[in-house]
């Protein structure tokens, strides 16, 4: 009964787990492979110059960006997002040194689209998050099946032969093997997009209080003004948190009245932090501010995740790691679609 749910599982959704897989494998490097001019300028810290960068960026009502993600230590471009769908990249002193029109002039920008939403939006998002709990199933089976036959385990990159029997001989052998890096990658995926799953790692109560902790304050009633100062924003955001890396600025979504700016203290694994401040749109007056340092447990642990997944942390070495994850899950989910849907007739006596 195992191999016969193991069979139709790889075979129904292989292939979807096979593009999430070299998908992923190929975000995990994509601040490298990004073509820009200065993609690869070191990050200033100078508050002076992100402050004037900033207050250039926005000052204009008819031009300014929905929201503004600043530079990293591995990305040295500003990434500038509109309302209208299009979007740019600007220097470290607010110079635009390229724009685009629609994702798809950009290569980095749909291919995390297909990864995340599969070009779908929050559809797409739940395809995806059910891809991986059947993942999860998949290679929870696989080594239920593979411990049975573990006396003829032989490691091989690729199948002797591209027979049946030497695919599913090679697919048992390097599943076992990535088992660890696929449980890893299936289990974060699926929590980040299901959050009620949060409570088979942190306990019963996790996803509510992720919820609660998470949430930006009440709305305000006001209007995003057409002129504010936005330097002295930047410059309240280091004052307040002067350990802190500048990560992004969004400008208030249905309605809210709030200005959202998140920082990233030392502490952070989470590439955008989840230290927030929050200011009034028609004052520009700091009104909220949440330390992720000061989080429950249960809530730190929660954005270990997104690092996880993306290896945002663990240097070079966890990247190769978790692109081996993403290569052999491409294998592995191909094979197995093959090996289910093209079997080699019988040959006739």
């Amino acid at each position: 009964m195992i191999d016969l749910l193991h069979r139709w599982t790889g075979g129904l959704i292989g292939l979807l787990l096979a593009l999430l897989g070299l998908s992923g494998a190929l975000l995990v490097h994509k601040n490298a492979w990004t073509l820009a001019p200065h993609a690869h300028d070191r990050r200033s810290d100078d508050i002076s110059q992100l402050a004037t960068a900033t207050q250039m960026l926005m000052a204009d009502p008819a031009s300014r960006p929905q929201s503004i993600t600043y530079a990293s230590d591995d990305f040295g471009l500003l990434r500038l997002l509109y309302k209208a769908g299009n979007g740019a990249y600007a220097d470290q002193h607010g110079t635009v040194v390229l724009q685009w029109n629609s994702q798809w002039e950009r290569p980095e920008l749909w291919l995390f689209d297909l990864h995340h939403h599969l070009f779908s939006g929050d559809a797409g998002e739940v395809v995806i998050g059910m891809a991986a709990i059947c993942g999860l199933f998949f290679v929870v089976t696989g080594l239920l099946l593979w411990w049975r036959t573990r006396k003829t385990f032989e490691w091989r990159l690729v199948p002797a032969r591209m027979t049946r029997p030497a695919i599913m001989r090679h697919h048992r052998d390097l599943g076992v093997v990535v088992a660890p890096l696929l449980l890893l990658s299936l289990l974060t995926g699926a929590i980040l997009v299901f959050r009620p799953m949060a409570a088979l790692l942190f306990g019963p109560g996790a996803p509510a209080q992720i919820d609660r902790s998470l949430a930006a304050p009440p709305p305000r009633t006001g209007r995003l003004a057409p002129h504010l100062d936005w330097a002295r924003m930047i410059v309240t955001v280091k004052e307040r948190f002067p350990d802190a890396e500048l990560r992004s600025l969004t400008l208030p979504r249905k309605d809210s009245g709030l200005i959202t700016v998140r920082v990233r203290r030392p502490q952070e694994w989470l590439p955008n932090g989840r230290t927030t401040l929050w200011f009034a749109a028609d004052s520009g007056v700091l009104v909220a501010t949440r330390d992720a340092s000061k989080l429950p447990t249960a809530v730190k642990g929660y954005n270990l995740l997104y690092p996880l997944h993306a290896a945002k942390v663990g240097g070079l070495a966890f990247r190769m790691l978790m692109t081996l994850s993403g290569l052999a899950m491409t294998l592995l989910g191909t094979l197995a679609v093959w090996s289910f849907w093209f079997r080699r007739p019988k040959r006739r006596s």
